[in-house]
């Protein structure tokens, strides 16, 4: 097989895009992913649909029961390189979910039938992945969000680290209730700003959907813990008050690590035309 794809890669890259064999007159791409182990580029064959400004492909492993080490690839690391004709760019890779997958599959299986068989022959569902095209004048809007985390979380730390020192009696107290408010202020401001911008990020990657509407949940979830810790500020209960602050802070970090695992690559490669800018 890889010899296979060796010899259809060249013909691809020897003649803009065309190639003969099966895969004559087929829409087709190079696609090449980093490997999850070694690190190493490597570049696969593939069939495509477009769509829109996207371009999607099939994990079919023509109906094999696994899916294919590109996939896995992807998955792991979505910043993907896609070869058509004679154009070459960087984009990331998301795997579709739900309707819209299911749609979308069966239009391909419209186009090309070899993809209903594919189906088929194998009890996994066969995934889709869109290929979004990372613009030249992308921002770094995921590198922005993973260091505002960064900056949440040390601030969060130093807060505990406050709550634990009046509940051992020193005198850290009026240092607690101010630096108390700042973080809630600076949360808050930060949850406010994404959900201003999830809209803008729903436009370009309608697969998010699920993912945005869980956050936009969890966001109304920690405005109640922030407001229950900024009133246990002034009572007289510092044992309580750590264990309300304890309960955020894990769930802010299981918030925080779902967020970074399901936007993190598709928010740089926002314009600022994406974000109404």
């Amino acid at each position: 097989m890889a010899d296979w794809n060796l010899q259809i890669i060249e013909e691809f890259r020897a003649n803009e895009g065309k190639v003969g064999g099966p895969f004559e007159g087929a829409t087709l791409l190079l696609l090449t992913t980093r490997g999850r182990r070694s690190g190493r580029p490597h570049t696969t064959p593939l069939t495509y649909l477009a769509d829109g400004g996207r371009l999607l492909v099939f994990a079919s492993n023509a109906g094999g029961p696994n899916d294919p080490a590109w996939l896995l690839n992807a998955t792991a690391d979505p910043r993907v390189t896609v070869e058509v004709g004679t154009e070459s760019y960087e984009a990331t890779g998301h795997v579709l979910e739900g309707e819209e997958r299911d749609r979308l599959y069966a239009l391909q299986s419209e186009l090309v039938p070899a993809y209903a068989e594919y189906q088929r022959q194998t009890e996994r569902v066969i995934p889709v992945v869109a290929l979004y095209r990372i613009q030249p004048d992308a921002i770094a809007a995921g590198d922005h969000l993973l260091a505002v985390h960064g900056e949440l979380r040390a601030e969060l730390a130093a807060l505990k680290k406050e709550a634990i020192g009046v509940a051992k009696g020193e005198d850290v107290e009026r240092r607690l209730r101010a630096h108390c408010f700042s973080v809630c202020d600076a949360l808050g401001e930060h949850h406010a700003s994404e959900d201003r911008v999830f809209p803008h990020v729903q436009k370009r990657y309608p697969g998010l959907a699920p993912v945005l509407d869980r956050l936009r949940r969890e966001h109304v979830a920690v405005a109640k813990l922030k407001d229950d810790i900024r009133a246990l500020v002034d009572e007289a209960d510092p044992e309580r008050f750590q264990a309300e602050l304890e309960r955020m802070t894990a769930e802010l970090e299981a918030h925080f690590a779902y967020e970074e695992r399901e936007l993190l690559v598709a928010a740089n490669t926002l314009r600022p035309r994406d974000l109404g800018r």
